[in-house]
Formats: C-alpha cells, sequence, structure tokens
C-alpha cells in the first residue's frame, strides 16, 4: 500500500497521525502557512494561491457529498455513525481564514433560509489550540469562496465569520467563552486544556446570518450581533473540520445535528 494512503487510512481509524510520520511522506510546507508561535507568525497565502478542492460523491449521513476544500495536504476523512446519529471528521489544513481555506466539508446544496446546529467534541484533548469545527455556508466549493461561518477553536473561542467576496480575507466577531488553551507563549503539555462538547449553531434568515449557541446545556439563542452577507442559490450548507497545522489531521465529532430548510428552527 502506497505510505500516503496507509496514513490516510490511519488517520480515518485513530483521528491524529503523528507529525514525523506525516512529515516523512507530506511535501514541505512554506513557511507562511506554518501556524503561529513565539518565534513565527502565520500570515495570509501570497497572492494568487490556490490548491484544487477535492470532491467525494456520495450522501453522507444527511449530506450530499464531502469536499477537501483547497486540498490539504495530507487527504481528510469523515463518517457517520448511524445509530449515535454522529459524525467523525478527520483532516489537517493549514487554516480557514485569510483569503483561502484547507478544511475536510460534508455539504449539501440548499436554498433560502437555514438552520444548522449540532454539539462538537474534540476527542484527542492534546490538538492544536486554534483548531476549527465550522458550520459553513458557501457560495461554492472553491477553496477562496465567498462563505459565512460559524466556529468552535480547539482553545474554546467561537465566532461568527464571513469572507464576503470571493477571493476576499476572512473578517469576524470573536468571543471567548472559557478555556485556557495551548496558546503560542511556553505552555507545556500539562496546561493544555480539554474542551468539552459546546452546542454552537448558525442560522440565515433572509440576507442575515447569525451565531447560536448553548454553553452550559440551556437552550440555544442568539450570541451577539448577525452579520449580512447575501447568496445566490443554491448554495453549499454543511460542516467542516481544519486541524490549523498543515501535514497533521486531527479530528473532532459533531453529533446531534440539526439542518432545516428554514429560519427558526435552531434547538
Amino acid at each position: 500500500m502506497p505510505r500516503t494512503l496507509g496514513l490516510a487510512l490511519l488517520a480515518s481509524t485513530i483521528g491524529t497521525v503523528p507529525l514525523a510520520a506525516q512529515q516523512a511522506s507530506a511535501p514541505a510546507v512554506p513557511a507562511w502557512a506554518q501556524p503561529g508561535s513565539e518565534t513565527h507568525q502565520q500570515v495570509g497565502p501570497p497572492e494568487g494561491f490556490s490548491r484544487p478542492t477535492r470532491t467525494f460523491p456520495g450522501r453522507i449521513g444527511v449530506f450530499e457529498g464531502q469536499s477537501d476544500v483547497g486540498g490539504a495536504l495530507v487527504p481528510g476523512s469523515a463518517s457517520y455513525d448511524a445509530a449515535t446519529g454522529s459524525y467523525t471528521i478527520t483532516s489537517a489544513g493549514y487554516n480557514v481564514w485569510y483569503t483561502r481555506d484547507e478544511f475536510r466539508f460534508l455539504w449539501k446544496k440548499m436554498d433560502g433560509d437555514i438552520s444548522l446546529a449540532a454539539d462538537i467534541a474534540y476527542p484527542d484533548p492534546r490538538g492544536f489550540f486554534d483548531r476549527k469545527a465550522v458550520f459553513v455556508i458557501r457560495q461554492d466549493l472553491d477553496d477562496n469562496a465567498k462563505e459565512a461561518l460559524v466556529a468552535l477553536h480547539g482553545d474554546g473561542m467561537i465566532h461568527l465569520a464571513q469572507r464576503p467576496t470571493k477571493g476576499a480575507r476572512i473578517n469576524d466577531l470573536e468571543y471567548r467563552i472559557g478555556g485556557r488553551g495551548s496558546r503560542p507563549g511556553g505552555k507545556t503539555p500539562d496546561d493544555l486544556v480539554i474542551v468539552n462538547a459546546r452546542r454552537i449553531g448558525i442560522e440565515k434568515r433572509g440576507d442575515s446570518i447569525a451565531l447560536f449557541v448553548s454553553l452550559e446545556g440551556e437552550p440555544m439563542h442568539q450570541f451577539g450581533p448577525p452579520i449580512r452577507l447575501a447568496f445566490d442559490g443554491p448554495f453549499y450548507v454543511g460542516i467542516g473540520f481544519c486541524s490549523h497545522l498543515p501535514t497533521t489531521a486531527d479530528t473532532a465529532v459533531v453529533s446531534n445535528l440539526v439542518l432545516e430548510n428554514g429560519a427558526g428552527k435552531i434547538h
């Protein structure tokens, strides 16, 4: 079996492939894509940089297909457990940010108003602090697509964000809701935080898009002001994950999912 394929299969089984093993087979990572640290600032990609999205047809749960948006250097994977209604998403990817994205995306083509919510858990408590499970509305599957998204970061931060036009830089509203996280700057392994399952959601009501949360099991409620962004239908709606590390796969589990073609249905 080719080594790259073997690593991808291993990632789908245990969630995270050791960095040394991945680096042995993955292409070199450009400096701009390396994660931030005390000695390095991550920056956006060079102007015009792009990788093609890899799309895999076939239903997975309620979704019509799945894609490695932006063609991360380590292929992603996803599975659905019908007994528990949970989706396990494994992905590398340098970021879901800047002018383009890299993440595994499970999607459905939809139109009109949208309610999407689910619980999120990270099985490995020692993943990178800026990994992101995301719920996304995208105009297309290109890596630089116009989009609106909500995300739960590995350190407990949530945000509502948008790329207002194709190829523009993401801008967002950020909310830190707890957890010390493994921020760059001298944290030891014992300082890493376990982020428990939290429930977040995204609602599209006309051109208004809002973040919904349940932090401690309370009923879902809108958190912060909405943004305004118009989409042409049909567009892509779904769930995804990015490890924030270009050649290291990690895993998120999304469960108790609600996806409705209408506003006001998040719970």
